[in-house]
């Protein structure tokens, strides 16, 4: 009987809205911005090499792989919330890792970081899918950004001046800023997603999906730009800090270099509804260009660091608008019926350019220098330009309506 006096928006969780979504991606960035300048500078210093870096990084990417294939799977056996959480809660563990400082535990690091960041992206996607239509997918994707602007200009930044102060403290922060992202979570409560009744059947082999995945081209070809993008971005995040080090520039310039161009996530309104006038096409294809180019560029001016910097400081703009767009392809070719999984799938795309970029750039790093990395993502930029010719002319424009007259 007491149930009767309980407020009914206490009682049933209201409808998420798309700034909750943004609300918990902004605080993600807080953790993540924290440590994306920091942990290559840690690993660097605790195996001494590029190719020590490349090696440590592989490892992580290929164990965090199948991990997110596995996330679905568990979505079934466990509430979707608890997951979330507990990836939360792995950011967590993830630092105290870090802290204690010792090559073993800076690989566990990187490893619990991973699984955690690939399991708060799978359920926050299958959240979306949930409750976003599909024509105001874009507008969640430019929110999403633009709520994470500020933590990923300030992270990287506020990272390397905490590391200065005392080693632990960015990631002390980073735990902290995870702690407050698990209580906003419960505070949304967004609970399960629409689909919360369990199946009566057995659960979901992860790997089955996988054939579903491979029979949608349209799929393919949007998660295969989602690797590029990723693939660049880890390039500029982890490569050029070092590349900053071996130049004789210190260990700063890298993070500033990512602060700045971070806050141009800022502009990603802008350039969503740039993209709809345009056509998603036309705009994939114009910034993987335009990254093809400047970092190829690069590799030319390596025999001058400012300069080379420079010019991928330009090149990061291109991966700001494919961050905005780039996922745009899958997104919107995606199933009702296949959302959890399919989320999971696209989610793959951050360990596997987890596993291609520091694989290939241990295979560059055995005949080139440092600066052949990025000659090497250009091609890879290339390739990509070139499979985006298959993307439908007018997707993601505004059509009339059908019933308008």
């Amino acid at each position: 009987m007491a149930l009767r006096y309980i407020p009914l928006h206490l009682k049933h969780p209201a409808t998420p809205k798309i700034t909750h979504f943004a609300m918990l991606s902004g605080l993600e960035a807080v953790v993540r911005g924290t440590l994306i300048s920091t942990v290559p500078i840690a690993v660097y210093d605790a195996f001494g090499t590029a190719s020590n870096l490349s090696t440590v990084y592989l490892f992580a990417g290929v164990i965090t792989l199948f991990w997110g294939l596995l996330v679905p799977r568990l979505t079934q056996t466990l509430p979707r919330r608890w997951v979330y959480s507990m990836g939360c809660l792995l950011y967590v563990v993830g630092m105290a890792l870090y802290i204690i400082g010792e090559q073993w535990s800076v690989v566990l690091g990187i490893l619990v970081s991973a699984m955690a960041t690939v399991t708060t992206f799978v359920c926050l996607n299958a959240y979306v899918l949930d409750y976003v239509p599909r024509a105001e997918l874009g507008k969640t994707q430019s929110q999403q950004m633009v709520f994470a602007a500020l933590p990923w200009a300030i992270g990287p930044l506020t990272g390397v001046w905490l590391r200065h102060v005392w080693a632990p403290l960015p990631f002390l922060a980073a735990g902290s800023f995870a702690l407050v992202l698990l209580a906003v979570f419960w505070l949304l409560r967004l609970g399960n997603g629409k689909q919360i009744t369990r199946a009566k059947g057995p659960a979901v082999n992860p790997l089955a999906y996988l054939g579903r995945f491979f029979a949608q081209p349209r799929l393919i070809i949007g998660w295969l730009f989602a690797v590029f993008r990723s693939c660049g971005w880890w390039v500029y995040v982890v490569y050029v800090p070092i590349f900053c080090i071996e130049s004789g520039l210190g260990d700063k310039l890298g993070g500033v270099m990512l602060s700045i161009t971070n806050a141009t996530l800022l502009l990603s309104p802008l350039m969503a509804k740039l993209a709809r006038r345009l056509s998603v096409r036309w705009t994939v294809r114009a910034a993987l260009s335009y990254c093809a180019t400047t970092y190829i560029l690069a590799t030319l001016l390596a025999p001058w660091p400012y300069l080379a910097l420079g010019v991928l400081f330009i090149a990061s703009f291109g991966l700001v608008m494919l961050d905005v767009v780039g996922g745009l392809p899958f997104l919107m070719s995606v199933k009702p019926s296949e959302r959890a999984e399919m989320a999971a799938v696209y989610s793959s795309f951050r360990d596997v350019s987890g596993i291609l970029t520091p694989g290939a750039a241990y295979l560059v790093l055995l005949v080139f220098p440092l600066s052949g990395i990025f000659a090497a993502s250009g091609a890879a930029f290339g390739l990509a330009w070139w499979l985006a010719g298959n993307l439908h002319p007018r997707l993601g424009t505004e059509r009339p309506s059908r019933g308008g007259a």
